[in-house]
């Protein structure tokens, strides 16, 4: 609609096209909670003043704050296309996120990120993108496909893409790597933004790193390494994922002086997680319950993300903004009780109101297994470097550990919670695989399988045996791609994911279920961890310290470089 129109709607000379009364209105910008009637016509919001509107609607005094949004989410981690993941964000508050398609990118190249532009465009939701950086993530993996400087250019002139997505490659950024180099050059000259990632980075290599450009970071795990990332302007994205929780280690330096250089930020949330517990409306109740105050709060998932990515028409409620709006009954737990996308009323008590079309039929992904795969492992020395799980992280430690041996070779050990764990590339047909081992599953027998493996996605298996690691992987072959969990040499549970072997076209309640099926599988094979699978997902990751295991080898991720199996 022309301005001309909205103005004439402003002044009063026409009506609104409906106001919410009695609103007890959170404003980001003057820290208060004021009671006024909001008027709202063709999508935005006209103001508070009396005037005429075709409908009133009574809150009765409920709590309404701007819709929230998500600073850094991959849509790949739900299991869920863009069209079903919108469809429950939407109940929970949440009306926008800038995704990182590095995922789909990783595996389906720019086909992958067209899918999802398509996708984005059916919902009402607002879908940002950022151009994947790192694609391949590292030199340590065989990715799917590349994503050159034409690629990454011509992503970043769709009006969808706000920026360059994490540049996860921060020694190749420091070091002036020229590929990397081209693409934040191209984003610069657009006047784009951006994304940084950068764990555990300090002194001279983090100040290189923010010269280069990427102006935040939701990779910071400690206090003391947020304060140096805020000291040079990093906006610290503090995260609150299915597996990776910085809450409690990062919210005690968010003060009402600094808060707008902080938000809160899922980065990597199932489907399962979010129907039970919620999403950023869940992480708003706990980080109150963690003291942070509630208008602060809902500055770091409104405001602050809107003014860091210059989303000038949102993250609060004011004329002129869109009217992405959530009534809550409180500010302690955050009960959504309506959802209004753009002034459409999208979701009431916890239902979606609006009817939204399924996902287009997906793209397989299809790939088959080395024919000489042999996971046997021959003793080559007197100490196996193990990679460690850290509950709630995704950084794992580096082991140094005595190996079990059987017959002359290393083997897995159930009483030393000490597990087998295999990755083999499923994108070229290398048959190039690598075989080592992990600590902390807790599994008794069996193994666990599954194509969502950061970054370059590719099969990754865990197990106590030989027998079962082998039939999961072909199990996963047949499928296309997906989870699964082998037992005794049975299948126990599976989830397909025909999606480029990481989403998958059912709804999130069925997605929900079979995660459910899943967990409930590992946990009788003795598995500990709650969210096994995307436990396992990050442990091919070798941008993350401290061990990974990829399809080229193991990881010292600290050398940036390989490292033997056995000393």
């Amino acid at each position: 609609m022309a301005l001309e129109k909205y103005l004439a709607i402003a002044r009063g000379n026409e009506a609104a096209d409906f106001c919410l009364k009695q609103a007890r209105v959170v404003n980001v910008f003057s820290g208060e909670i004021e009671e006024r009637d909001i008027y709202v016509a063709r999508g935005k919001i006209i103001g508070f003043s009396p005037r005429e509107a075709r409908e009133e609607i009574d809150l009765a005094g409920a709590y309404v704050l701007p819709g929230f949004i998500d600073a850094h989410l991959h849509i790949e981690s739900s299991y869920l296309t863009p069209v079903e993941l919108a469809k429950i964000l939407l109940p929970c508050g949440t009306t926008c996120a800038i995704c990182d398609p590095h995922e789909i990118a990783n595996v389906a190249g720019l086909e992958g990120v067209k899918y999802f532009l398509r996708e984005a465009q059916k919902v009402p939701f607002s879908f940002y993108f950022t151009a994947p950086s790192c694609v391949p993530a590292s030199p340590l993996e065989t990715a799917g496909a590349v994503l050159g400087p034409d690629e990454v250019a011509w992503l970043l002139k769709q009006p969808q893409v706000i920026g360059l997505a994490e540049v996860m490659n921060f020694p190749g950024t420091i070091a002036g790597e020229p590929n990397l180099l081209a693409k934040i050059r191209i984003t610069k000259a657009l006047g784009k933004h951006i994304d940084g990632h950068a764990p555990g980075l300090s002194g001279l290599g983090l100040e290189a790193y923010r010269l280069a450009g990427p102006a935040n970071d939701h990779e910071t795990i400690s206090l003391e390494e947020a304060k140096e990332k805020l000291a040079l302007g990093f906006t610290v994205f503090i995260r609150r994922g299915t597996v990776a929780n910085n809450l409690g280690d990062l919210l005690p330096l968010v003060s009402e002086n600094n808060w707008p250089f902080f938000t809160l930020v899922s980065d990597d949330v199932n489907a399962k997680e979010i129907l039970e517990k919620g999403h950023l409306n869940r992480v708003l109740g706990e980080v109150v319950d963690l003291g942070l105050s509630p208008i602060t709060a809902v500055r770091l998932v409104t405001i602050s993300p809107a003014r860091h990515y210059h989303l000038l028409d949102r993250g609060g409620i004011f004329p002129g903004a869109r009217a992405d709006l959530v009534v809550v009954k409180d500010l302690e737990r955050f009960e959504v009780q309506a959802v209004w996308s753009a002034g459409r009323l999208v979701a009431k008590e916890g239902r979606l109101c609006e009817k939204i079309p399924r996902p287009e039929e997906a793209f397989a992904r299809p790939f088959s297994l080395p024919r000489d795969l042999d996971l046997r492992v021959p003793v080559q020395g007197e100490r196996l470097r193990v990679i460690g799980l850290i509950p709630g992280q995704i950084v794992t430690e580096h082991l140094i550990l005595e190996p079990t041996v059987k017959d002359g070779l290393v083997v897995a050990d159930p009483a030393r919670d000490l597990a087998k764990i295999v990755c083999i590339e499923r994108h070229h047909d290398t048959g190039r695989y690598t075989v080592g081992f992990v600590q902390g599953f807790g599994l008794k027998s069996g193994a666990l399988a599954s194509t969502v493996a950061h970054d370059s996605h590719h099969l990754l298996v865990v197990g106590m045996n030989d027998e079962d690691i082998l039939l999961a992987a072909k199990e996963l072959a047949r499928l296309g791609g997906g989870q699964v969990v082998v037992d005794k040499g049975q299948i126990m549970a599976t989830l397909p994911l025909p999606v480029a072997g990481l989403m998958s076209t059912l709804s999130a309640n069925e997605v929900a279920e079979r995660l459910e099926a899943l967990h409930q599988a590992a946990k009788a094979l003795g598995c500990l961890l709650p969210e096994p699978f995307m436990s396992l997902s990050f442990l091919a990751l070798p941008v993350i310290p401290y061990l990974k295991i990829t399809d080229q080898g193991l990881v010292d991720v600290e050398r940036f470089e390989f490292v033997s199996l056995m000393d």
